[in-house]
């Protein structure tokens, strides 16, 4: 029990002792630049069009129509959505049976 005490206390005290000191120039850092709303990503867009039979909920991210909630007036909601990006949508029943993977653009050329 000794030996590990004493084990322990050396390792402790040389670690203070690798420690290195301060350098006496440091100028400080500048602060960081600050953040600009227009910077931002464009947050989606949704439109709602209610008409007498249906409501209808469009999606939009960059300007982009992306999937179509329709909500009928009697019965069950439904999505068209545009898997592959050109433009022809595909009806799905509910966004959890055919799962839709998130696809975030994190930076454009």
């Amino acid at each position: 029990m000794r030996l590990l005490s004493l084990l322990l206390l050396s390792a402790f005290s040389l670690a203070a002792l690798a420690e290195q000191p301060v350098p006496p120039k440091l100028e400080p850092l500048p602060p960081p630049p600050a953040f600009n709303v227009e910077d931002a990503p464009d947050e989606p867009e949704v439109t709602i069009t209610r008409e007498t039979e249906q409501t209808v909920e469009e999606f939009r991210a960059n300007g982009k129509l992306y999937m179509i909630k329709v909500t009928p007036k009697h019965g069950v909601p439904y999505y068209l959505v545009d898997e592959s990006g050109d433009g022809s949508f595909a009806r799905k029943e509910g966004p959890v049976p055919n799962l839709i993977v998130p696809r975030w653009i994190i930076h454009k050329f």
